[in-house]
């Protein structure tokens, strides 16, 4: 993140100060550029591979060892976000790394409007964005669909007006709050939430967290057969969450759900432009699992998912 603002620095920078800077190698003079921004700038204006990235690529290895004839199955992603939420890249950014990456569609899904803490987007910030989508897709070669993480209130309700939520092509619901609550609540809350026709996928069904600098986070505690069968009986699809501080649902649970017959969708839930490529975590687990590429919506032609999305 502190690379993507100093690149945002100097794409604003006069040019002619961004000259000076060059000779003077006086860039960590400027306020929101730190010393290792500054010797990559440095680094590359005279034409070397800067030292932190080299040694990046020296430690970098393969994400997943297995998985990878499912992954190259997957058409696309159906959740992650921007710099309009959570995210740390704005939307074009997103879709260029979709591109590289060979996607055929990517879904935009930055949070609603309860989740202040992520800048979730209003009603109209929503409409906003999805102008600005159909302005990206008159020239990208990923088919940018529109949709929203839309927040499990309390109730079962999802935070986002109905109207706002008809205009989308898919929606990935998430519990956010209350991750404690106990399990006859929490398995009302998501059936609610699973029978709302909007609902396309649940997102990070038990908001566990396995590792990472958020800490620990234990499982929500549910009714998993009886949320499972709902999702089954309603054409939702249990989403398998490829974040590795996630790794969400538990193996049991993932094994509970492919033998009820649940649709799924191996989603990246991806912050940043890199990590679209987790991807490959959910494949190798999915794949571990023996689950059918026929069940993964994200295997579908954009057709047929569009087809699901609305039936």
């Amino acid at each position: 993140m502190a690379f993507r603002a100093t690149a945002r620095i100097l794409d604003a920078m006069d040019p002619d100060e961004y000259a000076l800077r060059g000779e003077a190698s006086s860039w960590s003079d400027i306020p929101g550029i730190g010393p290792s921004s500054a010797a990559v700038i440095q680094a590359t204006l005279a034409g070397r591979v800067p030292d932190y990235l080299a040694k990046v690529r020296a430690a970098a290895r393969p994400l997943a060892t297995t998985g990878q004839e499912l992954r190259g199955r997957l058409r696309g992603d159906l959740h992650c976000h921007t710099d309009e939420s959570d995210g740390s890249a704005p939307l074009e950014e997103m879709v260029a790394a979709a591109a590289m990456l060979g996607h055929e569609y990517l879904l935009i899904t930055d949070h609603s409007p309860r989740l202040t803490v992520a800048h979730g987007l209003s009603a109209e910030r929503l409409a906003d964005q999805g102008v600005r989508i159909d302005a990206v897709n008159e020239a990208s070669p990923v088919h940018v669909l529109k949709g929203i993480e839309v927040d499990i209130l309390d109730t079962g309700a999802l935070d986002q007006s109905p109207s706002a939520l008809a205009a989308l092509d898919l929606v990935v619901a998430s519990v956010h709050s209350k991750l404690n609550q106990d399990s006859e609540s929490m398995t009302h809350r998501m059936i609610a939430a699973i029978a709302n026709p909007r609902t396309n996928v649940l997102g990070h069904c038990t908001g566990r967290l396995v590792e990472g600098e958020r800490g620990l986070r234990n499982e929500s505690r549910f009714d998993a057969e009886v949320v499972f069968e709902a999702c089954r009986q309603l054409n939702v699809a249990v989403e398998i969450n490829s974040r590795p501080e996630r790794r969400d649902p538990p193996s049991r649970l993932l094994e509970l759900a492919r033998n009820i017959g649940c649709l799924f969708s191996i989603d990246t839930d991806a912050h940043a432009p890199g990590q679209l490529e987790f991807l490959d975590y959910g494949c190798e687990r999915a794949q571990r699992m023996g689950i059918p590429a026929e069940r993964i919506v994200n295997t579908w032609p954009l057709e047929r998912l569009m087809a699901w999305a609305t039936s």
